[in-house]
């Protein structure tokens, strides 16, 4: 008896990254990519139009970010298992994506046969994390005294980082859709929370913690 047919979404704004994915799975019996969308809204769209078992979404997407997107699907469809895909390391985004209800994080270096693994085992209800992340979520558990950067909202600290690379308000408010007025406001509640003066110390702090790719 051959095992059940997992149907998967792919949401990713890059074709060639779609692509890519499409041609590792296509060499699995069980996995079939029922859909793909190159951003937020098709994602939501397809998923309130289609079944899917598991959604793959990439952590950044031109309309809204992943984490943001995963916190919609969660709140309409909170049984859908979704894995996020980064190009970020683990210790920038897992923590955060699991916390909003991923089921599992994966590097877009890991190895194809890790994502098939991965997405087996979302797909069988079971949480996806590697090794590394483990060691983190429990040093997260068990330490009160987190790093100032780990208090902040999902939006400060998308903030945050991208202030630590360099860019100004008016790009950062044209990279997430947002006015130029709300990006001040989230630079000026990251400043207050972390207890820092400007964007030089936010920088200096980015570069410390390793938040800048």
């Amino acid at each position: 008896m051959s095992d059940p047919v997992i149907r998967v979404l792919i949401v990713d704004d890059h074709a060639i990254v779609r692509q890519g994915l499409k041609s590792i799975l296509s060499d699995t019996q069980d996995l079939v990519i029922a859909g793909e969308a190159e951003n937020s809204a098709r994602a939501l769209l397809l998923i309130r139009e289609s079944e899917f078992d598991v959604v793959l979404m990439d952590v950044n997407m031109p309309d809204r970010n992943g984490i943001d997107t995963l916190k919609l699907v969660k709140k309409e469809y909170p049984r859908l298992p979704v894995l996020m895909l980064s190009m970020h390391s683990e210790d920038q985004y897992a923590i955060r994506a699991l916390r909003a209800g991923a089921a599992g994080y994966l590097s877009k270096q890991s190895a194809p046969e890790l994502l098939v693994s991965a997405i087996r085992q979302v797909a069988a209800g079971k949480k996806y994390v590697s090794a590394t992340l483990a060691e983190q979520l429990a040093e997260a558990i068990t330490e009160d005294d987190r790093p100032p950067h780990e208090r902040l909202s999902d939006r400060e600290y998308q903030t945050l980082c991208m202030i630590a690379s360099g860019k100004t308000l008016t790009q950062i408010g044209e990279e997430l859709n947002l006015s130029v007025k709300t990006v001040s406001v989230y630079r000026a509640r990251l400043l207050e929370k972390m207890k820092l003066k400007n964007n030089a110390e936010l920088t200096h702090y980015g570069l410390k913690h390793g938040l800048v790719e």
